[in-house]
């Protein structure tokens, strides 16, 4: 499945991972900062998200359609950027084909295996039950509650729920695609397997869950201490893109020269 993208800039590629509620236009005011950055920025839709829509009842296996669409728009080698969701499909495409991957930045990761905090349980309950009763707008409200801090800007609060009406809405009409096996296996082996360089960050405001998950991948990825995303939450590059584009352009700058 070759997936919806968006692209700006030249350069080293890197490509924008979105986030479950969001789409890839979470990341339409980070292409032109890293295109100005000097590096070829890509967004992608990962499937069922945006306007990459499955068709009913197909496998998924969204880290070998951000690969295949990779090889379609002529990027062999590049740098995975991922918030949530796009942490582990850039983790998952990572196991798959590390010799392409030179390097990780990876904001608001947990693995799914990991006990769920009440504060994030309460937020997923709140989505079902909103859902379950028929009430798309509750079930915005409160993910835009969840996944956003207190200090988000009107403007981002309505991007966020523009992108989760989208999801929830395609989730309604057409369910949950099945998943291919995950290549990433149980535990943590398939991570230690990874050598290149990675960033792990959190939002200050998000769940503990995500500060829990960052900590362990950081380590077993040998990626030094969690970074800190100030005034954000869970949807961190969404709520301060300028902070995320400074962040992500120093990483790549300390990468080796592209062979």
């Amino acid at each position: 499945m070759l997936l919806p993208s968006d692209e700006m800039g030249r350069g080293r590629p890197v490509v924008l991972l979105h986030a479950r509620p969001t789409d890839r236009t979470m990341w339409d005011a980070h292409l032109p900062l890293l295109a100005d950055g000097g590096v070829r920025a890509i967004a992608l839709d990962l499937p069922g998200h945006g306007d990459a829509v499955v068709p009913e009842n197909r496998e998924v296996a969204p880290w070998t359609d951000v690969l295949d669409t990779l090889d379609h728009l002529g990027a062999d080698r590049f740098v995975l950027a991922g918030n949530s969701l796009g942490a582990l499909v850039a983790l998952q495409a990572a196991v798959t084909a590390p010799e392409r991957v030179e390097g990780l930045v990876l904001v608001g990761y947990r693995p799914h295996d990991q006990p769920a905090s009440p504060r994030l349980q309460a937020a997923w309950d709140a989505e079902r039950t909103a859902l379950a009763a028929g009430d798309l707008d509750a079930a915005v409200t409160a993910g835009v509650q969840a996944w956003t801090s207190a200090s988000a800007t009107d403007e981002v609060r309505a991007h966020a729920a523009h992108m989760l009406r989208g999801r929830l809405t395609g989730q309604l009409a057409h369910g949950e695609p099945p998943l291919a096996a995950d290549p990433l296996g149980e535990g943590t082996a398939a991570l230690r397997t990874l050598t290149a360089p990675a960033l792990v960050g959190v939002g200050e405001h998000d769940m503990p869950d995500f500060f829990e998950g960052g900590d362990a991948l950081a380590r077993d990825l040998d990626a030094g201490r969690t970074v800190v995303i100030p005034a954000a939450g869970h949807l961190a590059p969404l709520e301060q893109p300028s902070a995320f584009c400074t962040l992500l352009l120093d990483f790549i700058r300390r990468l080796p020269e592209q062979r």
